[in-house]
Order: C-alpha cells, then sequence, then structure tokens
C-alpha cells in the first residue's frame, strides 16, 4: 500500500506536471471509486482545474478551482499514471481523468477512492487522523507526548493513523530497524525512556524523507521518463527482505506477525524495548 513517501513523490511529480490545465473529460469505469453519480462527477471536473496538490497522510488532495476538492486514497493495490492514449498502462483503469491529449489514469481502486468533496467535508474527513511525522512542528517534545499514556507493540504504534499519520507496514519496519528496535518493543517502555524516544523520532524523520526523496518503494513509474518513482525499494533494510543478510551486522532477516500485520526485522542488532 502506498504510504506517506509514495503520496509524496506523486505529489512532487504531479504538481510538475497538472497545475491549471484544463479538464476536457472524465471516464468513469467503476462507480464504487467515486462517491457521485457519474454525470454529476463528470460534470463538476470537465472544465475545471487543478490549482494545487496536497498531500495528507496516505491521501493525495486536488484542490480544483471552484473550491472543491479530489480527495484520492489508493489503500492497498492503487496506482496512478500520467500518460497518453499511446502509452494507456496495461491495467484496468476504474477512472481517467483528460486533459487534453494528457490521462491522468487511476488504477486498482478496488479498496481505493477518488471523491469529490467540499472544502468542509475534506476537514472532516481528514479530522480523525494524527499529525504528519514530517511537519515543521513536529520535535522530539511533541513526538514523545504522541507516546505518553499507549500501550501496545512499536509496531502498531506506529501504523496507527490517529497517532500519527502516512506510516504503513513497510516504512514502519524499517524506522524500527534505523532505531534498532524491534518492532515487537513495547510502546510504553520506549515512551518512559527520553533516549529511546529521541532516537525512534530522529530514525522517524530520517527513514522518511530519505524514502520520500527516493520517490518511495513501489515501482511503477508515474509517467514515461520517470526514473525516480520505486528507487528506494532497492534501499529497503529489512521490509520484504526476510532470509536475506542484514545490511549492518549479517545476521538473518526474519519476519513475524504482530497483532495481525506482517514484520521484518533482524534479530541480531535490533533489540526489544
Amino acid at each position: 500500500m502506498p504510504e506517506l513517501p509514495e503520496m509524496e513523490n506523486y505529489r512532487t511529480l504531479l504538481s510538475a506536471e497538472i497545475l491549471d490545465l484544463p479538464i476536457t473529460g472524465v471516464v468513469v469505469n467503476r462507480e464504487k471509486s467515486i462517491n457521485k453519480e457519474p454525470e454529476e462527477f463528470t460534470r463538476e471536473l470537465t472544465g475545471n482545474r487543478i490549482i494545487f496538490v496536497e498531500r495528507r497522510a496516505k491521501h493525495l488532495i486536488f484542490h480544483l478551482a471552484n473550491g472543491k476538492r479530489l480527495v484520492l486514497h489508493l489503500m492497498l493495490g492503487g496506482m496512478i499514471y500520467w500518460g497518453t492514449e499511446a502509452d494507456r498502462p496495461d491495467r484496468s483503469t476504474q477512472v481517467e481523468i483528460q486533459f487534453g491529449d494528457r490521462i491522468l489514469f487511476f488504477i486498482g481502486l478496488r479498496l481505493g477512492y477518488l471523491h469529490l468533496l467540499t472544502s468542509k467535508e475534506t476537514e472532516e474527513a481528514m479530522s480523525d487522523l494524527g499529525p504528519e511525522p514530517l511537519d515543521r512542528r513536529m520535535n522530539p517534545e511533541r513526538f514523545a507526548s504522541l507516546l505518553k499514556g499507549r500501550r501496545g507493540t512499536l509496531k502498531t504504534t506506529l501504523v496507527n493513523q490517529h497517532i500519527i499519520a502516512g506510516i504503513g507496514n513497510c516504512y514502519s519496519d524499517e524506522i524500527a530497524f534505523a532505531a534498532g528496535l524491534r518492532p515487537s518493543s513495547k510502546t510504553q517502555n520506549i515512551a518512559s525512556s527520553p533516549e529511546l524516544t529521541e532516537r525512534l523520532f530522529r530514525s522517524m524523520q530520517s527513514v522518511l524523507r530519505e524514502a520520500a526523496s527516493e520517490g518511495g518503494y513501489m515501482e511503477m513509474p508515474l509517467m514515461q521518463g520517470d526514473t525516480k518513482t520505486g528507487s528506494f525499494d532497492e534501499q529497503c533494510r529489512v521490509y520484504d527482505r526476510e532470509g536475506e543478510s542484514c545490511p549492518r551486522c549479517g545476521g538473518t532477516i526474519e519476519r513475524v506477525d504482530i497483532t495481525g500485520k506482517k514484520a521484518f526485522f533482524c534479530p541480531n542488532c535490533q533489540h526489544e524495548a
């Protein structure tokens, strides 16, 4: 599933491509992927323009010239592609937004969605999300306050969108590895240690910034000539690396299940808090 770095990469690349281009047409192949009747959805978008692309957690929010918003959540299996009819992806598309001869293809929206909302509705939809981990106001003290009083494991805490937004299965494991902590570590034990809390905070910011700058781990290019998207996949230290050697100590990476979520870690150099 795309996480903060993947969506931030999409935001950056799309912002250089689609802003202020008139929307000339819309194709809806799956009505369940949108929240309006296809005719209304098409009418609202045709002739409109996207003037700003925002990311909030794992969402992209396309700000329209008429003040409304398109809110995208790709969920599991979702992708987007920017191209022409000639280089149409060999995948079924659920929604297509046309900008003249260029098309923004929405792919794999079986669980994901593209909703047309007002500004107020968008705020309400995002209201239960935790703060952004890379927000300029996020610091070790604020991060410590988010962990205070929490129970459970490090893994479940990091992926809880109500606590902190944008982290999922991949980057929770990468952050735990960078911090030298097992994903099964108890959150309350980390919160009780200022040293561990700050180490986890620094690791979180470092991993997410690096992953975003490298285009995230999902390998499908956003457009022709895109060599950035997915570049971080080869740099993942533990995620989906079961049985491989740890790049830090040479130990063997293992996979475990933590409350129904898979987690990858090195039992040799990651320690229980």
